[in-house]
């Protein structure tokens, strides 16, 4: 799908307009269709019925589920290294509870499909405001389905759909979208990222507020219902660079020509181990922390807001702690693909060359997980090409991202 073909999946009645057109009556029905589709095919891959991928679904068998029975008892994963997320991360965890007459692997996927149905339907709702666009539905329905099936067997749709939740009602309704950006950040802390980009007023004074509020409540209630709420920070710092970050990468090439480092199973992750590694990964720190300053800067400068500008902002945002994290899990794609479909439901929008971008660094990641991750582990030339450009579109996502989030918004005549 090209950036072209992007901005023309546009069924949308004319500004104003209320009733949906035919055109748009036989593209919601082509849209649910096609997701229909797709989202079987990744439920008969999630079943291993015609192909063997690997197993990608230990998580949600084993960690997940051995997760769900200790906060079942009131108490925080204590001293476990894999429990690195802010503590609403557990209501997540415990959510397939909501259906006893399932399995917990059951449950947890039908929860997931079902987040990823909202959000379809939320981005469906978000053509009929003046000058949005159907390209985000089409966008998620069809880009989803490049990470194959494993979407549903982790829970990073359910963090996306509050993600896409939040910007998409910023405008309208600022407090619910800073509550949900706040319940969000508390899941997984980047949908906080979402209020990056709110225009001056009284719009972020009340969706900043809100995101506080709702933040501080939820904590507290955490805090009095579970045990050992606030352990998840003590895993945070010795995480080292995992094999899929861009550091990473840099060390498998390195690695070709000698390096004596090695791949270990650490903090429920692939990592490097040896010689310069902790450099690797101070420089990645670094370099977030430039990320984070660039940010703040572009916020302070900024002066042309659109109604694109919040997408925009914070899918640039989250490409950028994406590509200077020590860790690219390849599930961090569904947040990139979400943040990209609420840009293009804005004609607006500064990003379309960037979510077409994304396109194939999501299909290139399934590629390098699940179907040829051994290519990867162990650094062949094969693997290594794979990372080297799956992670140079990613990077080079996140420049062209920030190049036109400022020259839209600060450097704008």
């Amino acid at each position: 799908m090209t950036t072209q073909q992007i901005g023309a999946l546009d069924p949308t009645p004319a500004p104003g307009s209320h009733a949906p057109t035919p055109r748009a009556l036989r593209s919601w029905r082509a849209l649910g269709a096609v997701w229909l589709t797709t989202r079987l095919a990744m439920l008969v891959l999630l079943s291993g019925a015609v192909v063997e991928l690997g197993d990608i679904s230990g998580e949600v068998h084993g960690i997940y589920h051995a997760w769900y029975e200790q906060l079942a008892r009131g108490d925080f994963p204590l001293d476990d290294v894999m429990w690195q997320y802010p503590p609403a991360a557990g209501l997540v965890i415990l959510a397939p509870a909501a259906l006893p007459w399932l399995t917990y692997f059951q449950a947890f996927v039908v929860l997931t499909l079902l987040a990823d149905a909202l959000v379809t339907v939320a981005l469906v709702r978000a053509w009929k405001r003046r000058g949005r666009s159907a390209g985000g539905a089409w966008m998620w329905v069809c880009a989803l389905p490049l990470l194959l099936h494993l979407p549903l067997v982790r829970y990073d749709v359910l963090v996306t759909a509050l993600a896409v939740l939040a910007l998409l009602a910023m405008h309208t309704r600022p407090r619910v979208g800073g509550a949900l950006a706040a319940l969000g950040a508390l899941v997984k802390v980047w949908p906080a990222l979402t209020l990056l980009g709110t225009p001056r007023g009284r719009g972020t004074r009340n969706a900043w507020l809100s995101a506080a509020v709702a933040a501080l409540a939820l904590l507290a209630f955490l805090s009095l219902a579970f045990s050992h709420t606030l352990d998840f920070l003590r895993q945070q710092g010795s995480r080292g660079v995992q094999i899929e970050s861009l550091g990473g990468t840099a060390l498998s090439l390195a690695r070709l020509t000698g390096w004596p480092g090695t791949v270990a199973f650490r903090y429920g992750a692939m990592e490097f181990t040896g010689p310069y590694v902790s450099t690797v990964a101070h420089l990645s720190l670094l370099c977030t922390a430039a990320a984070f300053c660039w940010l703040l800067v572009w916020r302070f400068r900024a002066r042309h807001w659109t109604p694109a500008t919040p997408f925009d902002a914070a899918l640039c945002a989250v490409l950028l702690f994406t590509v200077t994290s020590r860790v690219i899990s390849p599930q961090y794609l569904i947040w990139l693909l979400g943040l990209a479909a609420v840009c293009l439901t804005s004609r607006a929008t500064s990003q379309r060359p960037v979510a077409a971008l994304l396109l194939p660094a999501a299909a290139i990641s399934s590629l390098v997980y699940p179907v040829l991750y051994e290519e990867v582990v162990t650094g062949t030339p094969l693997g290594c090409a794979l990372m080297v450009v799956r992670n140079g579109l990613l990077l080079g996502a996140a420049v062209l991202s920030c190049h036109r989030l400022r020259t839209t918004t600060v450097a704008r005549q």
